[in-house]
């Protein structure tokens, strides 16, 4: 995602979205933390262990190393920037990582903003189709649609787009 989609380094972690009644089997907190204000440890017992070998590594080596069974949202410290999810206050969101819980046994999902590396986060319908359109994303969900990549026309006279942006 980082590399595809948000044109950032690989090394960046994301955030997990989590449901609320499942944060403490993941995360050390047991607290809503609906607008991700909240950093916690991932528990013990969802960390890897690291090898000494691992442990010997330095810089981007060393923070491509797994921390725990949900790495994408595990920082090199163990902490992640959580965001709970109940389905009183966000029933779509809430259903889309219930199902995923159904599927996978895993109740924690990645959160990210939307907007690619550089660009301000998008708003508007509009906005999220150009960042279909620009990135390696396959669908885009608004609501209760979806917009495949395939079945749209390319963007015309739009080749040069990152120009506008400065990188980090």
């Amino acid at each position: 995602m980082n590399l595809k989609i948000k044109f950032r380094e690989s090394f960046r972690p994301f955030a997990p979205s989590v449901l609320r009644e499942k944060v403490s089997d993941y995360f050390e907190m047991d607290v809503d933390s609906p607008y991700m204000l909240l950093v916690a440890d991932v528990v013990k017992g969802r960390r890897l262990r690291i090898t000494e070998e691992q442990e010997k590594l330095f810089g981007i080596d060393k923070l491509n190393v797994p921390r725990s069974d949900i790495p994408a949202v595990t920082h090199v410290d163990y902490s992640a920037r959580i965001q709970t999810v109940e389905r009183e206050t966000n029933p779509m969101y809430y259903d889309l990582i219930n199902a995923f819980y159904k599927k996978t046994g895993c109740p924690v999902i990645i959160n990210t903003s939307f907007n690619v590396r550089g660009e301000p986060i998008v708003c508007r319908p509009q906005e999220a189709y150009k960042c279909l359109m620009r990135t390696h994303m396959d669908y885009l969900v608004i609501g209760n649609f979806i917009v495949a990549k395939t079945q749209q026309k390319q963007l015309q006279e739009d080749t040069d787009w990152m120009k506008e942006f400065e990188l980090d």
